[in-house]
């Protein structure tokens, strides 16, 4: 019974995005889902995804992923393996394609480069367009979908641009930032590789895709600075070559360079929607550019920032862990570290913030939205968790967490403690060095006042005498 749903590239960025909506259920319309991967155990799948390991270099692999397939995802490339990438892809491509033929699939669903031209496109784009071709060659009717800019939190382009406008206040940029290009969000190309799961017919089909603006890389650099508030200037050189920009991508941006010069070389050539049958044959309505971008940072946001997380267990229930945690700030104070709160809070002050003097309104409890000197109360729950962010002023977002968890059956707790930062530009990282050598003092010496106020009997009271003891027996702590 052919009703299986095999998933290559399970562990990408789009890949990763369409298993979970797979797996909610409504795209695969009760179908069983299988990836393929390397890495099995990388591969985020559900209880009921079968997970197996192979390789598309490897055909023996493929025999069994592909058996009993109704439809296959081709979803993997091999731009980060090396120079040899584009016949890598080409071998890749000719196996599935043949295996999924001997296996009787019904269709290929391939996620593609938009472009025009092959004879002119750059390796990359070349290689993307002829892997199309090779899926086809064994004749599995292939349904390609031939994708701008993606934009997502882990997408190549998005980080590319992300780590540039973050780290350089002025960028000199080539020619081809002036390129145009249609960028895509990435929840829209995971709609439309879902969608032509049950598209009519069982013909070939290629869709170029893209969002509902034609912009270039330059704009969408700039577009980025003023989402994250950051003031860039960019000036544009006609003699910085995309090979000269893949080795400069290296030396600013390490962790992208590998894979992105390939993607940097591929720059020159517009990647813009020439054929709209896409928005006729599929219910998908592209979002706006700048909405792609927000959901992007806002989704990356925990990928990119600064944790200070500590920890510490204590012999007390959690109601009692949590006491002094609900009763933080305010005329209590902030248990450890006082003169720098203070100092912190003049500095607020004097660059126009609220610092630290607007106390609290409860002594005892706190919800959601109150104030806590210059801290909100943005989540809380009794005994359990209370998450603040700060309200002073900052070169990013910052937030300080605490999150109790019962331990032995509710007889002990764990107390976790984390502070966040999510720093804009350089500015923004230059503060989290600046201020990290004191976190020991105030974040470690804060966790280790609430586990002794915690293990205190007078910490049943409404406020803790600075005399009192405590017992710091049965206090087990760890940092990070």
């Amino acid at each position: 019974m052919r009703d299986a749903i095999l998933l290559t590239g399970a562990t990408g960025h789009i890949g990763g995005r369409l298993l979970r909506l797979l797996e909610a259920g409504g795209a695969a319309s009760g179908r069983r889902i299988r990836c393929l991967s390397r890495q099995p155990r990388r591969v985020a799948a559900g209880a009921g995804t079968e997970v197996v390991r192979g390789d598309c270099l490897y055909t023996p692999s493929l025999e069994v992923a592909l058996a009993g397939v109704d439809t296959a995802f081709y979803l993997v490339h091999s731009m980060g393996s090396g120079a040899d990438f584009a016949a890598r892809d080409r071998q890749a491509a000719l196996n599935f394609g043949r295996a999924a033929a001997r296996a009787g699939v019904r269709r290929i669903i391939y996620l593609g480069g938009l472009a025009d031209d092959v004879a002119s496109l750059s390796p990359h784009l070349r290689s993307r367009a002829e892997t199309g071709q090779h899926l086809r060659a064994a004749g599995v009717p292939v349904v390609e979908f031939r994708a701008s800019i993606v934009i997502g939190a882990g997408s190549l382009s998005f980080e590319m641009i992300r780590a540039l406008v973050e780290r350089l206040p002025v960028m000199i940029c080539p020619r081809w930032v002036n390129t145009p290009a249609q960028p895509i969000a990435v929840d829209d190309v995971v709609g439309y590789l879902a969608a032509a799961i049950d598209l009519a017919g069982d013909d070939d089909r290629t869709f170029d895709i893209g969002g509902p603006e034609v912009v270039s890389y330059g704009d969408m650099m700039r577009l980025y600075a003023r989402l994250r508030g950051l003031r860039r200037l960019l000036v544009s050189v006609p003699v910085l070559t995309p090979r000269l920009s893949g080795l400069w991508l290296g030396l600013v941006a390490p962790a992208q360079a590998r894979i992105g010069r390939p993607l940097v070389e591929g720059l020159k050539n517009a990647t813009v929607v020439r054929d709209p049958a896409a928005r006729a044959a599929f219910a998908v309505d592209p979002m706006p550019l700048s909405r792609a971008f927000t959901r992007a940072i806002a989704d990356g946001a925990a990928a990119w920032s600064k944790i200070d997380a500590r920890e510490v267990e204590v012999d007390v229930p959690p109601a009692r862990a949590f006491a002094p945690i609900r009763r933080i700030g305010g005329t209590n104070g902030w248990y450890s570290g006082d003169l720098l709160w203070r100092v912190r809070g003049w500095l607020d002050r004097l660059t126009g913030g609220p610092g630290m003097r607007r106390g609290r309104l409860l002594c005892e409890d706190c919800a959601v939205g109150d104030v806590i000197d210059d801290w909100s109360v943005e989540a809380y729950e009794a005994d359990r968790h209370l998450r603040l962010a700060a309200d002073f002023r900052l070169p990013g977002r910052g937030w300080l967490e605490f999150q109790v968890t019962p331990l032995d059956g509710g007889r002990r707790s764990r107390i976790r403690q984390v502070a966040t930062f999510d720093p804009r530009g350089v500015l923004g990282r230059l503060y989290w060095y600046a201020v990290y050598p004191f976190h020991a003092i105030v974040f470690g010496g804060l966790l280790r006042e609430l586990a002794r106020r915690a293990t205190t009997i007078e910490t049943v009271a409404e406020t803790v005498p600075p005399e009192a003891t405590g017992d710091m027996a049965g206090i087990k702590a760890s940092g990070r």
